[in-house]
């Protein structure tokens, strides 16, 4: 054993209660972003009384880690009273945690040192697994209750701003995709925009948006609603062009670690929330596969019907991009695509049985309602959507700083008692 390192089992216990008489209906499941979230799974039928209890301040992991790529499946419960996990799930609580608190067992966890540590030690011919034994033989330094509480505090700081930010980017998205809808599905925009002669209509008052002024609507049968005079339904296959991703097979080669001339390799994975899964590259330089700052990206599989974008790389064939043809912009095309009802559409076309999926003949058949003459009304939201992007991206570099902050946070702890040994002399 490493000096100043003490084995897990020590300092946790297991713990197997059942929901026996079904009192919990919280079903949550352990992610490989090492986060307790709500499950997916069809309970209709199934006998709830079997499940784990986890409660608040316990731990639940998978012990099978060869499902699950390079992470283990480990999360604290933070953020219920009580939930009930699988019974595929370990629980398991510290005994005492004025010996070792569990943020700070947590954090031990989210390094990826324990992650490669973990699946060294999983074994098994037909699925390896991670057991309650080498659980217990993991080794880590516990420091005195006081330092721990200090490295949480510290690692507790730089997350939470994460976390703040990350909140803020989702409220200015918000806020560009409520001046969509106002301007494009209310027809509220400004009376004065996509004006080419002057209005005599004295009836019409410019402080409002234009269908609240009284500006005047027609029936567009292909819409089957109301829409400005002047304008025009579309299809979006008018508009954009669209390319599918390349093929994954087992011969494609990828390198995690070269950048050189590689291109990045995109895959769904990139869009999971919190994903630690390092990029990949390959040596593919076919134009057709590749996308960038231009593009949007759709998700086909899955998590059909997302749409991504800041994406720069090779895309995998469970996405596909969209580029403009100039007529409508990408900050257009991405907030049209995410609106709640255009997003209904492309859901409810789903072909597939197993798993949703998304066509391209279902994005091009898409309608829009466009002005004759576009260019201003869609150029005047650009300038304000792309100020909203400006102060997101400046958000999103800041974030990415304070990740590289966690993870210096997190490989500092090996040396939690060495720094407390050189402050002394």
């Amino acid at each position: 054993m490493r000096l100043n390192y003490k084995k897990l089992g020590s300092y946790i216990q297991e713990v197997n209660i059942r929901n026996t008489d079904s009192s919990i209906n919280r079903l949550l499941g352990v992610s490989i972003q090492k986060v307790l979230i709500p499950s997916i799974a069809n309970t209709i039928g199934t006998n709830m009384s079997r499940y784990k209890v986890v409660r608040k301040g316990q731990f639940a992991y998978g012990p099978v880690t060869s499902r699950n790529g390079d992470k283990i499946s480990i999360a604290l419960l933070e953020d219920y009273d009580k939930a009930i996990i699988s019974q595929s799930y370990k629980v398991f609580e510290i005994v005492d945690d004025m010996q070792l608190l569990p943020e700070y067992l947590m954090m031990w966890f989210r390094r990826p040192e324990f992650d490669r540590y973990a699946r060294f030690m999983s074994h098994g011919s037909t699925r390896e697994t991670f057991d309650w034994d080498e659980m217990c033989e993991v080794e880590l330094p516990v420091p005195s209750i006081e330092r721990q509480q200090e490295i949480v505090n510290e690692y507790n700081t730089v997350a939470n701003r994460i976390r703040l930010n990350e909140k803020l980017n989702l409220k200015l998205e918000e806020t560009a995709q409520a001046i969509y809808k106002h301007w494009f599905v209310d027809f509220e925009f400004p009376v004065d925009l996509c004006q080419s002669e002057p209005i005599e209509d004295h009836t019409i008052d410019f402080t409002k948006g234009y269908k609240s002024s009284g500006g005047k609507m027609v029936y567009n049968e292909e819409l089957d609603k109301e829409i400005p005079e002047g304008w025009n339904a579309v299809r979006l296959g008018d508009l954009c062009f669209m390319s599918q991703g390349i093929q994954v097979d087992t011969d494609l080669q990828f390198d995690s670690n070269i950048t050189g001339q590689m291109n990045r390799f995109v895959r769904i994975i990139d869009y999971t929330p919190r994903t630690n899964e390092p990029p990949r590259y390959v040596d593919i330089n076919d134009k057709k596969y590749f996308a960038d700052e231009t593009d949007i990206v759709m998700i086909r599989y899955g998590d059909a019907g997302t749409v991504c974008r800041r994406i720069e790389g090779i895309i995998a064939n469970n996405l596909f991009k969209i580029t403009t043809n100039k007529i409508i912009s990408k900050n257009f095309l991405y907030y049209f695509l995410n609106d709640k009802d255009i997003q209904k559409l492309i859901k409810s076309s789903d072909l597939a049985v197993a798993m949703p999926a998304i066509t391209h003949s279902t994005i091009k058949n898409l309608v829009l309602p466009l002005p004759s003459d576009s260019e201003k009304l869609i150029t005047d939201f650009d300038t304000i959507s792309q100020k909203i992007e400006n102060e997101i991206l400046l958000k999103i570099e800041g974030i990415s700083s304070l990740k590289s902050l966690i993870n210096l946070l997190l490989s500092k702890m090996t040396r939690v008692e060495e720094e407390k040994t050189e402050s002394i002399i």
